[in-house]
This record gives structure tokens, C-alpha cells and sequence, in this order.
């Protein structure tokens, strides 16, 4: 009998309950914790995980199959000590709707200031300014999968520009300007909002540098709910203490948790959140098609045919 480790801090029982019955075949267990991990580890078969600490990694001789959680697997796949007959598949295609609408919380808040907002409130002061409109405004979207497309969609909606920015070209009627990852200056020097939603790769390793930021308008803002390692965070450290651009949100760094002593976190012209944009009160729900799907093809031994294989 496969033996299945769901490894989540929040949801590990809940993903469970719904999966055991529907594969009575299997022992399933849960882990919420990295303890509880390495009690199981040795004996897993098939694991569902965001992530894991590679010291487990090593230990995981019996590993046949990773099922990721997220859209991005590289905090599983950068692991030294991933076996490379491992398979590897993401759960790509549910995130469209938490993460566009990450992006409208972020751009909303920062343009109508939303945490001074907040700060004021907490000490009872009475302050208005006018409100920077997303009508009429431009938004570059670096990233035209998924994620992209439904953002560009609900940023129609709202009476917006749309420059998409994609390695390849796609026909997409949201869009109103396609680029190459080649003009992404051209295409900071426009917008109003530069919004990440790309995959981490070796392409896009801080492709959001120095002088992408200094094309930027003084009026612009950066919004990164991707990956951290797009940003060259030093450059945009730099930018907003300056005033290169207007302000930033960003819900991904390069190390997490976001070290305590991080300058991100005293600046007044940046949101900062936890890597919280492609969780939903309903993920357990998005996420079941794909892993019930897979686990009926892993069972049945079509584990070249699973949804959303990653190729390494």
C-alpha cells in the first residue's frame, strides 16, 4: 500500500479527510509541522507539499512522486537532495482568482494610501487626500500564464491599459500592448503600476534591476506577488528611499520569513505581507481536482500522463 505525507502547516488534516476516503487504498497522513514530517519521512511514497527542508529531503529514500501545492516548485525542486528520478508536478491553473485579486488589494492600497489610512485610525487623526484613480491608468504585467491573464482581464474591468509582457506572444483581448521580455524598460518608462506575477527562472533572476526601476515614473509603483528573486532588492531599496518610484507592495522576498531587521519593513512607501497571495479560504477546494486526478493516474502507473508534470 502507497504511503501519502500531506505537508502543510494549516490544512494538512483537512486535505486528508477529504482525500481518505476517496483512496481508501492509501495511508495518508497528515504533518503540520517539520517534526512531525521527520517521524513519517522515511516511509513516504508520495508527498503534498509547498516545500520541505532538504535535511528531510536526504532522508526521503522511498520518495517516488512530489505533488506541489503551489504553482512554483522550486522551493522543492532547488533542493540538493531531490532525487532526480522524482517526479515532480504543481498545481498551475487554480491561482488566478486569490492572486489577481492580491494585486487589486495592492494596487488600491497604494494608491489611495491605505496604510497611512490604517496608521491614522490608530491614532485618531482626521486626514484626506485625493485618491489616485485606477481608471485610465497603465499597468504592465510581467507574466501573461494564468495568473497574468486574470489580471489583465479584471484590469479592463476597472478602465485600465493593459501592457502584457510574455516570452511568447498569445492573443489575449485584455491586452492592449504586447512586449518581449527585451522591452520590459520601454514598458516601466509607461506604466503607472509594474506588477510581477512571472515564474522564477533563469531568465528571470532579478530582471526588475536597476534600470528597469530608474525607467520607472517618480508617480510608479512596483507590485511583486511572484517570487523575490525577480527583484534586485538592493536596487529597489535604493528607488524608493530616493523617490525613483512612488512606492511598492510586495508579498515575496528573496529570504522568508523577511528577516526582522529588513529596511522593508520600516518604509513608509511599502506593503509588505507574508507570501499570502495565492492562499484562499476555499485552496483545499481549488487544489482536490488536480490531486485526485493524479493520484487515480499515479495508482494506475500513468505517471507520464500526470496534469501539470514538471519537466527538470
Amino acid at each position: 500500500m502507497d504511503n501519502l505525507v500531506i505537508f502543510e502547516q494549516h490544512r494538512a488534516e483537512e486535505f486528508r479527510k477529504a482525500l481518505q476516503p476517496k483512496f481508501p487504498e492509501i495511508f495518508m497522513h497528515a504533518a503540520s509541522n517539520a517534526e512531525r514530517l521527520a517521524e513519517l519521512v522515511e516511509e513516504m511514497e508520495i508527498l503534498l507539499a509547498f516545500a520541505m527542508p532538504d535535511e528531510l529531503m536526504r532522508r526521503a529514500s522511498k520518495l517516488q512522486w512530489i505533488q506541489g501545492l503551489g504553482t512554483g516548485v522550486d522551493y522543492l525542486t532547488n533542493l540538493p537532495s531531490l532525487r532526480k528520478e522524482v517526479i515532480i508536478t504543481s498545481m498551475r491553473g487554480i491561482h488566478g482568482p486569490q492572486m489577481s485579486e492580491m494585486a487589486f488589494l495592492q494596487m488600491l492600497a497604494l494608491g489611495r494610501n491605505f496604510p497611512q489610512m490604517v496608521r491614522n485610525q490608530d491614532l485618531g487623526v482626521w486626514e484626506s487626500w485625493p485618491a489616485k484613480l485606477l481608471w485610465r491608468k497603465k499597468v504592465g504585467i510581467l507574466g501573461l500564464g494564468v495568473v497574468g491573464e486574470e489580471l489583465a482581464r479584471k484590469c479592463k474591468a476597472f478602465g485600465m491599459s493593459v501592457y502584457g509582457i510574455n516570452r511568447s506572444w498569445k492573443a489575449i483581448d485584455s491586452v492592449d500592448h504586447f512586449f518581449g521580455p527585451e522591452d520590459i524598460v520601454k514598458v516601466a518608462a509607461e506604466v503607472d503600476y509594474l506588477i510581477i506575477v512571472a515564474p522564477n527562472t533563469p531568465q528571470t533572476q532579478n530582471i526588475i534591476d536597476a534600470q528597469v526601476l530608474s525607467a520607472m515614473k517618480p508617480t510608479a509603483f512596483l507590485i511583486n506577488i511572484a517570487r523575490g528573486e525577480l527583484v534586485d532588492e538592493d536596487a529597489l531599496i535604493g528607488a524608493l528611499e530616493t523617490g525613483k518610484i512612488a512606492g511598492a507592495a510586495l508579498d515575496a522576498f528573496v529570504h522568508e520569513p523577511l528577516p526582522a531587521d529588513h529596511p522593508f519593513w520600516k518604509m513608509k512607501n511599502v506593503i509588505v505581507t507574508s507570501h499570502v497571495g495565492g492562499r484562499s479560504d476555499i485552496y483545499v477546494e481549488q487544489a482536490l481536482p488536480i490531486i485526485e486526478e493524479n493520484l487515480r493516474r499515479f495508482l494506475k502507473g500513468e505517471r507520464k500522463d500526470l496534469i501539470n508534470l514538471v519537466t527538470l
